[in-house]
């Protein structure tokens, strides 16, 4: 949580969409300006040409402010701040998005390494095994009890369960590079994991897990924000229509003036309404753009609220089967150490063959992999249907 580039840069937009929510309030307070004027004219000019105007093109240098202050826009600048407030929050659930995909993500990569180092440990297991096996048919084709057939057969397994150590050992240290990445930093260190308890036993109704998914998900809060600053926005733009309403004030001295202007003060006060009248259907444009993004914005919240349910559902069930295989795999490991001890001491009364062994010892290596695999299967599967629900946040 405090190196995660993807947090940071999440808790950073965050920042940057509250600054939007106080660059639109700002049209609420007045407007101050200085302005320093100096002119040259020639005398007794007092109309330029190209527009229809009172003017006083007169020499002069002046100093003043201005002072601008909205009265009304009747509503838009109102709508503009309630869609960035919005948006702002729909931001916040955005970065609460990215957070619980971090940890979905480091949780997953946990459970991998943790997968990975169980099949080694199976596989080293086996390999001292069939070593051991090795040396016994060894010891036994030297004294003439066992063919130089079965000394073969040994030395195969034997090297067989060598690569499979080599790959075990090959897909932890994969599996912990990943770990190092989800974790967001470039590094790759030596983790030491402690294994992981099963959590509680699933939820038994999956749509009171739909229902949570479609209150809590920070995903889908995200995108209802984001609808409901569409259509605020559209609001806005309808208003573009309405009359703007300012207090306009401006204030100053003019020490240096030609005779055209009489006195080395100045100050007005005043009242304008700016009224649309047509613009080439721009404002009218703009709305229907703003209504119909509104409107897609309502289908896409539709749409992922269909996702969310199908995603909650799929995960629940495969939670349920992988919780399922737990049982399933306990047994086998259970049956296939008992066909082991049947096998071997078969092979050592010289009533078995060494195929019979070796499908013995291979069976009881498979079911080993698949119990630790089913754990953290299922484990994966949870974390996911946490994710999926809004569990995880």
């Amino acid at each position: 949580m405090r190196n995660h580039p993807r947090i940071a840069s999440s808790n950073l937009r965050v920042q940057a969409a509250t600054k939007v929510v106080t660059e639109v309030r700002a049209a609420y307070f007045p407007t101050l300006n200085g302005n320093l004027t100096g002119t040259v004219a020639d005398e007794g000019t007092i109309i330029a040409a190209g527009a229809l105007q009172t003017s006083s093109l007169s020499s002069r240098t002046a100093g003043g402010l201005a002072l601008t202050q909205l009265v009304t826009d009747f509503g838009r600048t109102f709508n503009l701040s309630r869609s960035a407030q919005l948006l702002a929050e729909g931001q916040r659930q955005a970065a609460e998005d990215t957070r619980a995909q971090v940890l979905l993500g480091v949780r997953q990569a946990y459970y991998q390494v943790l997968a990975a180092k169980s099949v080694q440990d199976a596989a080293e297991a086996a390999l001292e095994n069939r070593r051991l096996t090795l040396r016994q048919v060894t010891a036994l084709a030297q004294s003439q009890f066992k063919s130089t057939l079965d000394v073969n057969f040994a030395q195969v397994l034997t090297s067989e369960a060598e690569l499979a150590v080599f790959q075990a050992e090959s897909s932890v240290q994969e599996s912990k590079a990943q770990l190092a990445a989800a974790l967001g930093t470039e590094r790759n260190f030596d983790f030491t994991l402690v294994d992981e308890a099963l959590p509680a036993p699933l939820e038994s109704n999956v749509e009171n897990l739909v229902d949570m998914a479609l209150h809590d998900r920070p995903d889908l809060q995200a995108l209802q924000l984001g609808n409901s600053a569409a259509h605020q926005y559209a609001e806005a733009e309808k208003k573009l229509n309405y009359p703007t309403v300012n207090l306009l004030g401006a204030a100053g001295e003019i020490p240096q003036h030609d005779s055209t202007l009489h006195q080395d003060q100045y100050g007005a006060a005043g009242v304008n309404i700016s009224i649309p009248i047509f613009n080439g259907r721009l404002y009218s444009a703009r709305h229907a753009e703003a209504e119909l993004r509104a409107q897609a914005a309502d289908k896409d919240l539709a749409a992922l609220k269909v996702r969310v349910a199908r995603d909650v559902r799929v995960a629940w069930f495969e939670a349920n089967n992988a919780f399922r295989r737990l049982d399933v795999t306990a047994r086998l490991v259970e049956q296939s150490n008992q066909a082991l001890r049947l096998a071997k001491a078969r092979y050592d009364n010289g009533l078995g063959s060494i195929v019979e062994l070796n499908e013995a010892q291979l069976s009881q290596t498979s079911a080993e992999i698949s119990a630790a695999d089913a754990k953290y299967e299922y484990l994966i599967r949870r974390a996911f249907l946490d994710y999926t629900s809004g569990v995880i946040r």
